[in-house]
Parts: structure tokens; C-alpha cells; sequence
């Protein structure tokens, strides 16, 4: 079975693979034109195609890149001529800073706020989370994030740097001062679901049978909700991290474009922005 299930996932990555090789091949014009330029000549862009490998057959471009990519070498940018092994690696470690920094700040205000919601149902605590909740869902990340700009940055408070660039070679916490702006919009925008899931499971095991007997035999309020609601409704709370910390890294890619942030959702926007330059630029 488990083998299976392994044949499975390779062949959808093989698929996946030769999918996006073959949509970036099929797009109108030429990455040799686009990195010399529109002043270039035919003659340069010949010959700079067949270093590349441009001017060999699809198949054999997808063959030397996919055995590239097994052997460890992801080859070189075409438009930059970076190498995309450094440039990834240092971008996923920016990435993933910036989501465990969140994470690490986020889940535990979130369970915090549910728990008191949960304690005193429709009481001031219950509805001002809810409220909270309500209006930060209805608020796209970007939103969040241009609002923290307004407020610390640009407006009222000048704080912050409104933008959380960082050297290349540096570490994401060479300056940490660069990373408050990003990281409070990652934590805003995680709160309203994490503390819903946590403010349901807690309602649910304050209504059971042994919290009541707990509450019957005489046992102290604030004892009966830490030593054994909270420790059974966590583990509902705590199989939410795993879907935080993909709605993290689906909102870095915003974010870091937002604060011109060095990971990976910017170099996805990059990447996207040099193929549609390359789309709207005619093959010599």
C-alpha cells in the first residue's frame, strides 16, 4: 500500500514537472532576447540560445534539466544567470523565519484569546473576539499589511521601516527591526481562525460530562479549566498548526512582495513578472 502510494506521488511530480516545463516553454518570446536586451542582434541571440541549451529539442531540454535537478544542479537563472540552488536556500531560510516567527507568536495570542472566549460565553471577552475575528478575516493580508505601513511607518508613528529588505548573504536577523512589519501582519492575519478553532474545541469539552463532575465535586473554577479542559481541548487546537502554517506560507508570497521581503513569495512574483516580460517581448 505504502509503496503505492509512493509510485503515486512520483508519477504526480513527474507530471507536475513536465507540466511546468512545457507552460514555460510555449510562452511567446525568447529569454536569450530578453536578457541581451532589445537592441540585441539576431546573430547574438543565436548564439546565446545555443549556450544556454535553447536551440536543442524540448525533450532533450526537459531530460538535461530534470537530471539536473536529480543530481542536485538546478542550473542557473536565464535571466539573471544566478544560481538557482544558492538563491533558493537563502530565500527559504527568509521564508521560513518569517513564518516560524509567526507562528511562534501567533498560535500561543490565538489559543489565548480562545480559551477566554470559551470561558464566559456571549460575555464581553466572547464578543469582543468575535468581533475582532469577524473584521480581520474580512481583511486580505495585503490590506493588513498597507495598514500597518499607514500607521507605523508612513502616518501617525514613524517606527518602523515601511520595507524589510535584506542584503544578500545576510541573515534575516542581521537587522531585527526589519522583521516586526511582516511578522505582526502574518500574526493579525492568523489570529481569527486559530482562535475560532480553539474557542470551539474549548466550548465543547467545558460542556462534558467530566468537566461537569469536575465543577460538582467542588473543584476551584480556574483549576477545573486549566488541569482538564485546556489539556483535551488542545489537541483540536494544536491539529490546526499544521493548516497555520500552510495559510503562512500561502500569505508570505503577499507579504514579503508587499515589504520587498527576500523569500520565496517574492521570488515567485519576480519570476512571474520576468515571464510576462518575456511574454510581451517579441522572439528576434
Amino acid at each position: 500500500m505504502d509503496r503505492g502510494r509512493l509510485l503515486v506521488s512520483l508519477l504526480i511530480m513527474f507530471i507536475v514537472s513536465l507540466l511546468i516545463f512545457l507552460v514555460t516553454m510555449v510562452l511567446p518570446g525568447d529569454a536569450a532576447a530578453v536578457v541581451l536586451g532589445a537592441d540585441a542582434r539576431p546573430g547574438q541571440v543565436e548564439i546565446l540560445r545555443e549556450q544556454m541549451g535553447l536551440n536543442l529539442p524540448i525533450w532533450q531540454q526537459y531530460a538535461n534539466w530534470i537530471g539536473g535537478v536529480l543530481s542536485g544542479d538546478l542550473g542557473n537563472s536565464l535571466t539573471s544567470g544566478d544560481a538557482i540552488g544558492p538563491t533558493i536556500a537563502f530565500r527559504a531560510s527568509n521564508t521560513f523565519t518569517l513564518m516560524i516567527c509567526a507562528a511562534v507568536i501567533g498560535l500561543p495570542l490565538a489559543f489565548i484569546m480562545g480559551v477566554l472566549a470559551a470561558v464566559k460565553p456571549k460575555g464581553f471577552m466572547d464578543g469582543f473576539v468575535n468581533i475582532i475575528s469577524v473584521i480581520i478575516a474580512s481583511l486580505p493580508e495585503f490590506v493588513i499589511g498597507i495598514l500597518l505601513i499607514l500607521l507605523l511607518s508612513l502616518g501617525l508613528f514613524h517606527v518602523l521601516p515601511a520595507t524589510s529588505p535584506i542584503a544578500p548573504g545576510a541573515g534575516p536577523f542581521a537587522d531585527p527591526v526589519l522583521l516586526i512589519l511582516p511578522v505582526l501582519t502574518l500574526v493579525i492575519a492568523l489570529l481569527p481562525y486559530t482562535s475560532r478553532q480553539m474557542r470551539a474545541s474549548m466550548l465543547e469539552v467545558l460542556d462534558s460530562e467530566y468537566v461537569l463532575m469536575a465543577e460538582v465535586k467542588g473543584l476551584p473554577r480556574r483549576l477545573v479549566i486549566f488541569r482538564h479542559a485546556l489539556r483535551n481541548a488542545i489537541i483540536p487546537g494544536i491539529q490546526a498548526i499544521a493548516l497555520s502554517f500552510a495559510f503562512l506560507l500561502g500569505g508570505t508570497v503577499i507579504i514579503e512582495y508587499l515589504f520587498n521581503y527576500p523569500g520565496l513569495g517574492s521570488a515567485l512574483t519576480q519570476g512571474w513578472s520576468a515571464a510576462t516580460s518575456r511574454r510581451s517581448r517579441p522572439s528576434c
